[in-house]
């Protein structure tokens, strides 16, 4: 009788044992990230020096959590901008293979095809959260992606900075006259916009900046907002730091994509990265809102003197925008369709906006004054 229970006791341990055996093996082949996964490296060219941490620490904060959710088992190594390309080739890097992918803004390609200014922001646009409402759940994304397409990419939102300021002068600009032969680091469709105001235009890339600003090589220019811009140290090239950057109210920072690497991934390395994006971009706008706040108030203790576009500079901007875009539109049908769609977000949702948002901020703003 006790030999015959013994028996049973132990024939049902080594079945409790095989199962739990099991499931162990289960549990640990989850935890990392199933076994049959293989080990991948790519390369990610950014248009960022390091100096610059929050924008470079957009692409950073992909590679570490990509790292991190994949068991270490997919990696990306970021590169600033020039370590392997100059920070203004990352899309042509990306397209031809050279890396597998990059971290840039679309508008700084504009030149391939105005319609990639969408991507990044538009003058007289979309706010940080406008931007992003368009882009995933507004058919923004769909739109740029089929954009992207000709150049063998596919790109997903990285980063946004929020509202930039309006750059750094050498002497003050109070009219569109002021405007006129002035030169001016500033890229995209604001850029072409100032250029129709009279500014002779130059596309420097973030670390060059300084330098232009103070040897008078550039007159004027902009980045981003305070935190960078000190970092950048053109307050100490310029004096009159203007707003606000009405080409940039919401600018966001694309995580660029070869096709063919795309596709190459497996299905849960594919999931991780799209997520590993979507905490860069949102990060990023809290980082910078964060500090910029602290950064303005010490530009401004340094002798920095903050001045507002006047109501003609910020009146004709928007005119020429406008023009601007209805003369691509008819140019460009991709631009067209794009623009039609996006222009329809951008007065639907500034219309719920006012109601929402702009008649709490004006009440503050008066009660604060």
């Amino acid at each position: 009788m006790k030999r015959r229970h013994f028996i049973s006791n132990t024939a049902l341990g080594t079945t409790v044992a095989t199962v739990l055996g099991s499931c162990t093996n289960n549990a640990i082949q989850k935890n990392n990230h199933d076994i049959s996964l293989p080990f991948v490296h790519w390369k990610m060219q950014t248009s960022w020096p390091r100096s610059l941490d929050t924008i470079f620490g957009g692409a950073q904060t992909i590679c570490d959590r990509v790292n991190a959710m994949s068991g270490g088992k997919f990696v990306i190594t970021p590169y600033a901008s020039g370590e392997i390309v100059p920070g203004l080739e990352v899309l042509d890097a990306v397209q031809q293979g050279t890396v597998e992918c990059g971290h840039s803004s679309s508008y700084y390609y504009i030149g391939k095809n105005s319609t990639l200014g969408f991507g990044t922001s538009m003058p007289f646009g979309f706010n940080a959260q406008q931007q992003n409402a368009w882009l995933y759940h507004g058919g923004g994304l769909e739109a740029m992606n089929r954009v992207y397409s000709d150049f063998n990419i596919i790109s997903f939102p990285a980063g946004n900075t929020g509202a930039q300021m309006g750059g750094w002068y050498k002497q003050e600009v109070n009219t569109v006259s002021d405007l006129k032969g002035l030169k001016m680091r500033i890229p995209g469709l604001g850029g072409q916009v100032m250029s129709r105001l009279g500014v002779n235009v130059q596309v420097l890339p973030g670390g060059e900046i300084f330098l232009a600003l103070d040897t008078g090589a550039i007159d004027a220019a902009e980045w981003i907002g305070p935190y960078d811009d000190q970092k950048l140290g053109l307050n100490k090239a310029a004096s009159y730091y203007y707003y606000p950057g009405w080409w940039e109210l919401g600018a966001t920072l694309d995580l660029q994509i070869n096709k063919e690497a795309w596709r190459k991934l497996p299905k849960e390395y594919q999931y991780i990265l799209k997520a590993a994006s979507i905490e860069a971009n949102s990060n990023m706008l809290s980082k910078y809102d964060a500090q910029n706040r602290i950064a303005l108030q010490s530009l401004l203790k340094e002798g920095t003197i903050l001045v507002p576009y006047s109501k003609e500079i910020m009146q004709a901007a928007r005119i020429e925008s406008f023009a601007l875009y209805e003369e691509n539109a008819n140019k460009n049908k991709m631009f067209r369709e794009v623009y039609e769609s996006w222009n329809k977000f951008r007065e639907e949702i500034s219309q719920w906006n006012r109601i929402n948002e702009l008649s709490y901020g004006n009440f503050i703003s008066e009660i604060q004054m």
